[in-house]
């Protein structure tokens, strides 16, 4: 269970897909996942969390193939932190996803 992430969510937009030298295939994509819960004084609350997906391969295959924006799905996968410096020398960090299972859950 070290670094695993699951998640249920709405997909945010469609994916972005790259093929790259060698055959191998990137997909990126947002994903929403949302959390209801009531305050002490009976207040509903909804929370919803974005959360940055990357897969590769074959499970960038079944993106490109199934996934588009609002739908929802299941991701396994494991986080990562990297960072880069943008055009300007800024240090910028990301967090996301990596993808190794999905599971399609609306139509």
């Amino acid at each position: 269970m070290k670094n695993s992430v699951q998640l249920i969510g709405h997909v945010g937009q469609e994916p972005e897909i790259k093929n790259l030298d060698g055959g191998k295939k990137l997909a990126y994509f947002t994903l929403a996942t949302n959390e209801v819960y009531y305050r002490e004084n009976g207040d509903k609350v909804e929370k919803t969390e974005w959360h940055r997906v990357t897969a590769w391969d074959k499970i960038a295959d079944i993106i490109e193939r199934f996934v588009t924006k609002g739908k929802e799905i299941g991701i396994e996968g494991k986080l990562i932190h990297r960072n880069y410096d943008d055009k300007d020398g800024n240090k910028r960090y990301i967090t996301e996803v990596i993808a190794n299972e999905i599971l399609l859950i609306s139509k």
